[in-house]
């Protein structure tokens, strides 16, 4: 991208492009004939496996109101005890994000939060599960915009630690 192609894009996508450009990451965020709010609609819409869209899960830390992104594989559940543990002091507990905060925070509507670019300071984690793919699709600041990249370029691009954010499901018999 030479800079002109930035401006027929929606804002946070704009801003996500400038950020990998600065970044030097080879690709840039691609635009989807249709919305992709959901995991499983970025994964049906570009042909891959539910696990290699790396979902944005926001929450709200009580004790500062601070966003708290967990960055997990779309196959995925965060377990919020565990990131409670990694995030919280003195027994503070993670709350829900409402649209308005995660908006607010990150500078992304819901559907489209991306897990580098944003707003205000955001404490991320990514969780271990996006390692298992050796190519990945996150959020690009837009539900129909996406860009493509490797967990290891994602813990490069955000500085964020790789956590066990898993919930751990134990089937019944």
């Amino acid at each position: 991208m030479c800079g002109s192609e930035l401006h027929a894009l929606p804002d946070g996508v704009q801003r996500v492009a400038a950020f990998l450009q600065q970044k030097g990451h080879a690709h840039s965020p691609v635009m989807l004939d249709g919305a992709a709010r959901t995991a499983q609609q970025a994964a049906d819409a570009l042909g891959v496996e539910l696990g290699q869209i790396a979902k944005s899960i926001v929450f709200r830390r009580k004790e500062d109101d601070v966003a708290v992104m967990v960055v997990t594989s779309g196959d995925q559940r965060v377990d919020e005890r565990k990131i409670e543990a990694l995030v919280c002091l003195d027994g503070k507990r993670l709350g829900r994000a409402d649209a308005e905060f995660v908006k607010a925070k990150t500078g992304f509507s819901i559907g489209g939060v991306a897990p580098v670019a944003h707003a205000t300071p955001v404490v991320v984690l990514i969780d271990q599960s996006l390692l298992r793919f050796d190519a990945i699709w996150a959020a690009a600041g837009h539900p129909h915009a996406v860009f493509s990249l490797t967990a290891d370029e994602l813990v490069r691009l955000s500085g964020a630690p790789i956590v066990d954010a898993a919930l751990i499901c134990v089937a019944s018999t």
